[in-house]
């Protein structure tokens, strides 16, 4: 282990990244990861980076899971505009944040 990755991994753990319960697949040393980075204190390298493929939604799905948010959200919206009190708006809202995120990243498949 040299001085030079120690004080990396030291560095890297400071600012927030966290040991791994796994070794390292090349010599079984303690490994760091931050960020989707993984530092290996004993040897230095890191496992070689896969592309994962994004799975594409089916248009069917998608039209489907589409109506289905929308019908969602009318009835969230109602929920929300005859509610008060405060603690159940906000989860309401976080709901309602989540469809939207989902029907965002729905879009952005296309």
């Amino acid at each position: 282990m040299t001085e030079e990755l120690t004080k990396k991994a030291a560095d890297m753990l400071l600012n927030g990244a966290t040991l791994l319960r796994e070794p390292c697949p090349y010599c079984t040393g303690v490994r760091v990861m931050k960020e989707g980075y993984a530092l290996c204190i004993k040897c230095g390298r890191e496992p070689e980076k896969k592309e994962v493929p994004a799975a594409k939604i089916p248009e069917s799905t998608s039209s489907t899971i589409k109506k289905t948010i929308e019908k969602k959200m009318k009835i969230l919206s109602t929920e929300l505009e005859n509610e008060t009190d405060h603690e159940k708006q906000q989860e309401i809202l976080k709901t309602i944040n989540s469809l939207l995120e989902t029907m965002g990243k729905i879009k952005d498949d296309k």
